[in-house]
């Protein structure tokens, strides 16, 4: 496995006082004064400020020790494509359960390490522990990984890694508690996913591999586990209209908060796991990165499912560790890329047979307005800001249209520019004071 070696100066220089108390605003959340902090704080170098994001608590704290905020180190990559360049922006995602006492105090020591660092993205923390998904240049991400994995509690964290050819893929840095690190209508506070036999048994990707060729081969095979198995996507629909694995229906949900599988006792032809034998059935579920899984499959084992079995790392560890060996298409990705081939995560791997097939025969991957094939395998949002529609759609109907997702929309009054490729649709008053500018250019 390659890997990337990170030297840190000796030291980083900290200022010896730093206030937030002159910001009016931090992340668009009101700062305000408090004498509460945690009394257990960390080591951390003096006069440092403790911003409580989510609670809108910080204070000023002296600290007597001096340490410097990441020490020289080397840090291993876990991605193959990673190069030698501390300026070659990627994403990082991961993801970990475990048991924090006082979340709010973690949201503390993170903010002290991350405004040292060029970092854009979300990181949600809460009791159940940490789910994160940003951006940076090598350097300062890998380095905000290896400050984290320096803590016993995430020493053993998986950690997905892809390549940003535009550079940040995030707009800015949302860190705070959470009390949900994944959404859903239902709500997951109160699963056990702290108890890993509550979870799905984790796959590796040569696992699933061997698992998804058994059950496309497997209807005339004597494996009676194999004859009993449900092949299940808990991702949004809009992610599968881009890539799925090879035999995968369409999730009938438009968001992965709302899903219900096995949930009804109600029997309908969308729900893949009604009348099915609890015991004896065994569900393959996947997601992108496996958290979405681990939830999920938490709720399924309280509704009586015993043979779960997730992807472990999702997708993306799929296609860095098999390539696209029975995936077809591209991985959709909550960024501002929003959607990545499989050579992202394996340089050099060829896009199979059968996903060329699959996308000539028109089976997936359709335009949302006018239905014909969408070469480029990347959703857009509506240009009209009150509609702001996540869809496919074709270079006709983009020019015909203007970016917009019908025709009622390309009349609104609000509407942004078309935009193609990997550009990101900025906050309305810039388009809005663009305006201005060019009728009063116009009347001068």
């Amino acid at each position: 496995m390659a890997s990337l070696n990170i030297n840190l100066p000796p030291s980083i220089t900290i200022p010896n006082s730093f206030s937030l108390s002159s910001l009016s605003h931090f992340h668009g959340r009101q700062l305000s004064l408090s004498s509460t902090l945690s009394s257990s704080l960390p080591i951390l170098p003096h006069s440092k400020t403790i911003f409580i994001h989510g609670t809108n608590n910080f204070k000023t704290t002296q600290f007597s020790r001096n340490c410097s905020l990441i020490p020289p180190t080397s840090i291993p990559s876990q991605s193959p494509f990673v190069q030698h360049d501390d300026n070659l922006f990627i994403v990082v995602n991961f993801y970990h359960f475990v048991f924090i006492k006082d979340p709010q105090f973690e949201v503390s020591r993170h903010l002290f390490v991350l405004q040292e660092l060029d970092i854009h993205g979300r990181i949600y923390i809460n009791e159940q522990g940490v789910n994160a998904q940003f951006s940076g240049p090598s350097r300062d991400a890998l380095a905000y990984v290896k400050w984290l994995r320096d803590d016993q509690r995430f020493t053993d964290i998986l950690v997905q890694i892809s390549p940003s050819s535009i550079g940040h893929a995030f707009p800015r840095l949302k860190l705070r508690y959470k009390p949900s690190l994944v959404q859903f209508d239902l709500g997951v506070q109160d699963l056990p996913l702290l108890d890993p036999l509550m979870r799905a048994v984790p796959l590796s990707p040569a696992e699933w591999r061997t698992r998804l060729k058994s059950i496309n081969n497997n209807h005339d095979t004597a494996n009676a586990n194999d004859k009993n198995c449900i092949l299940l996507d808990v991702r949004n629909g809009y992610e599968w209209d881009i890539g799925h694995f090879e035999g995968v229906q369409r999730p009938e949900v438009d968001c992965f908060k709302s899903t219900s599988f096995g949930l009804s006792d109600e029997v309908t032809d969308l729900d893949p796991l009604v009348n099915i034998d609890k015991e004896k059935t065994h569900i393959l579920m996947y997601c992108t990165g496996g958290i979405r899984c681990d939830v999920y499959s938490t709720i399924l084992r309280q509704k009586g499912f015993k043979n779960l079995y997730t992807l472990k790392g999702g997708v993306s560890n799929y296609l860095q560790k098999e390539g696209p060996d029975k995936w077809i298409g591209n991985l959709f990705v909550f960024d501002s890329r929003l959607s990545l081939p499989p050579s992202t995560f394996k340089p050099g791997a060829a896009t199979t047979s059968r996903s060329q097939e699959a996308l000539a025969n028109n089976k997936f991957a359709k335009c949302y307005i006018c239905g014909s094939q969408v070469h480029e395998l990347r959703h857009r949002n509506c240009a009209n800001l009150d509609c702001n529609l996540l869809y496919l759609c074709c270079r006709d109907c983009v020019g015909e249209l203007r970016g917009c997702c019908c025709r009622d929309c390309k009349t609104a009054p609000r509407l942004r520019p078309v935009l193609f490729q990997h550009e990101r649709y900025k906050k309305w008053h810039l388009y809005r004071d663009s305006e201005v500018r060019e009728e009063i250019s116009t009347l001068n």
